[in-house]
């Protein structure tokens, strides 16, 4: 049978391993450490993997940490049982280490593609998408302050963190893992995304969706839209008037 002892000896040369002494230390651990994947034992003191797995999946803190459950128990109840309550992944020991590895990776590969597919699907219309999970709600909310409070250019991430009735260590975490940003980053995305929404849909100067979305200088703004977007707002609008005239043209023709 493989002990735990085992198990942090070979993957110790593979990823940073965080050791928790029995379910309650774990959870104090997953608050204060943020991993990005937890292997927990079913049969521990004070606090069982299953409670543990279930306090994780019910706290927004947690509930995107992804958990593989180790047991001895062969029951089909018991599997289904972690299963039902959010475990990513379940075995029964004895098992291969190397199929636990690799069980590892690809619950962490998932996760960096889940990531991508949110970046890639965030835009300012979020608050139209379907309700699918705790954490899609969690970044409606987010969205939604940003964007209610974006005229405020002093709108900060400990703010932020207060609203979302989270630590700051924990906004942090939950949002890299959701959109591959920081909080500062993500809430600069959104301030750009109304600019370029602004630009298109209003007749707006430059300098005023500038002050409209958050920003204190038409100079600082313009370099992050350049950053972003890779053009100055004044060539992205007038590529926007070459298109409409380009598209007057050929309604005539």
């Amino acid at each position: 049978m493989i002990s735990v002892f085992y198990l942090k000896d070979n993957l110790k040369d593979i990823f940073f391993i965080i050791e928790a002494s029995n379910g309650r230390d774990g959870w104090q651990k997953a608050l204060s450490q943020h991993p990005d994947i937890i292997v927990s034992d079913i049969s521990m003191p004070e606090m069982t993997g299953i409670e543990l797995c279930k306090k994780l999946k019910s706290d927004k803190r947690t509930s995107h940490i992804p958990v593989v459950l180790l047991t001895a128990l062969t029951g089909e109840a018991d599997q289904l049982k972690g299963l039902e309550i959010g475990a990513n992944d379940y075995m029964t020991k004895p098992f291969n280490f190397e199929i636990l590895l690799s069980k590892i990776k690809n619950i962490l590969t998932l996760r960096d593609t889940y990531k991508r597919t949110y970046k890639k699907q965030m835009d300012v219309q979020l608050q139209d998408a379907p309700l699918q999970n705790e954490d899609e709600k969690l970044l409606r909310n987010i969205v939604e302050y940003i964007e209610l409070n974006i005229v405020n250019e002093n709108l900060s991430v400990e703010e932020l963190s207060r609203q979302m009735n989270m630590s700051r260590g924990s906004l942090y975490n939950k949002v890299l893992m959701l959109t591959g940003k920081s909080p500062v980053e993500f809430i600069r995305s959104i301030r750009l995304k109304k600019a370029v929404y602004l630009l298109e849909n209003s007749q707006m100067t430059i300098s005023q969706i500038c002050y409209e979305v958050g920003f204190n200088t038409p100079k600082y703004f313009t370099k992050l839209f350049k950053d972003e977007y890779n053009i100055l707002p004044s060539a992205y609008i007038s590529s926007l008037r070459q298109k409409k005239t380009l598209s007057d043209v050929e309604s005539k023709e």
